[in-house]
């Protein structure tokens, strides 16, 4: 049995906390615009329980990273926070999503982005695969935590994605295409 998402949260994060509020807004946000976009492709059959919450813990990990804005004053590079869930979600025995904790991040990370950004991550393909990782990572590509659950304009969402490279952005591209996002 999948343990309550916010219990799990409050594991980790102090109920009340700063760091907690602006998980929680920022996971609130991307379960919302993740369980529309899951109504939208219907006919893919993404499962909406998982959706929702995989979409609340998807960025579990960021208490364990450097960054002071979100109150998190962790050892790790925040480019690390969906590893780092991902370990923290498989010990929990929550598998599927952990993966969606590590395969999160921009448009998803290929080995040869890692590699190329010498980034602090394990050279592997962090690339969305099911439909649910892929729901899940488009929401999410829309919320900063800085902006609380204020939505981005597709424009903003596409320039922060843009200085990442062309990979990042056809990928993100062609989820525009499939959930009609506009």
């Amino acid at each position: 049995m999948t343990p309550d998402p916010f219990s799990l949260i409050a594991r980790y994060y102090e109920p009340g906390s700063r760091a907690h509020d602006i998980l929680v807004t920022h996971s609130r946000a991307v379960a919302a615009k993740a369980l529309a976009l899951a109504g939208r492709v219907s006919w893919l059959r993404p499962d909406p329980v998982f959706v929702e919450e995989a979409a609340l813990l998807h960025d579990i990990g960021i208490f364990m990273t450097d960054a002071p804005k979100f109150d998190c004053h962790g050892p790790h590079p925040y480019v690390c926070h969906g590893v780092l869930g991902r370990q923290l979600l498989e010990g929990h025995g929550l598998k599927a999503h952990a993966l969606v904790s590590e395969r999160h991040l921009g448009a998803g990370i290929c080995a040869a982005e890692i590699r190329a950004r010498a980034l602090p991550l394990p050279v592997r393909d962090m690339v969305p695969v099911t439909i649910e990782e892929q729901i899940i990572c488009f929401a999410d590509t829309f919320f900063s935590k800085t902006k609380g659950a204020r939505e981005l304009p597709l424009a903003k969402v596409r320039k922060q994605l843009a200085p990442f490279g062309a990979v990042q952005l056809a990928r993100f591209e062609g989820w525009v295409k499939l959930f009609g996002q506009t």
